[in-house]
């Protein structure tokens, strides 16, 4: 099980489930709505994942995306959007043991900023994964 939260510990989550489509991801919806040049995600079924204290705020980031993150400290915790309903996609960096999920390759290179140099040797796609070949 994959356990994590917030920054302030007034939300915690729980996954009971492997986890996939482990990914950093470099769009500019994710730098904004993160502060990052870059986020790192994982997904999870949607069906093994609650929130076990606190609720999220949520924002809907497009029509067909919602946002969920802690109200009080703003940690960005998940990524829901109709395309997939049965997963959710989870910020890896709100785990609470990061090394349980690293990432395997980089999605959205095409919008990556040119200051952010990527050198970690995995799989990058320019666009989506499932609609991209990988580069480098």
């Amino acid at each position: 099980m994959l356990t994590g939260g917030c920054f302030c510990g007034a939300v915690r989550y729980e996954a009971r489930a492997a986890p996939f489509h482990e990914t950093i991801c470099h769009c500019a919806d994710c730098r904004r709505m993160v502060g990052a040049a870059q986020v790192a995600w994982f997904s999870v079924p949607r069906a093994a994942f609650r929130f076990v204290a606190g609720t999220p705020s949520a924002f809907q980031s497009s029509s067909a995306v919602l946002r969920r993150f802690c109200g009080t400290c703003g940690t960005s915790l998940t990524y829901e959007v109709d395309a997939a309903p049965d997963a959710i996609d989870v910020t890896i960096a709100s785990l609470d043991e990061l090394d349980q999920v690293p990432p395997r390759d980089h999605t959205r290179m095409g919008s990556k900023v040119s200051w952010d140099p990527v050198g970690d040797g995995l799989p990058a796609f320019s666009g989506a994964r499932d609609s991209d070949s990988p580069s480098g």
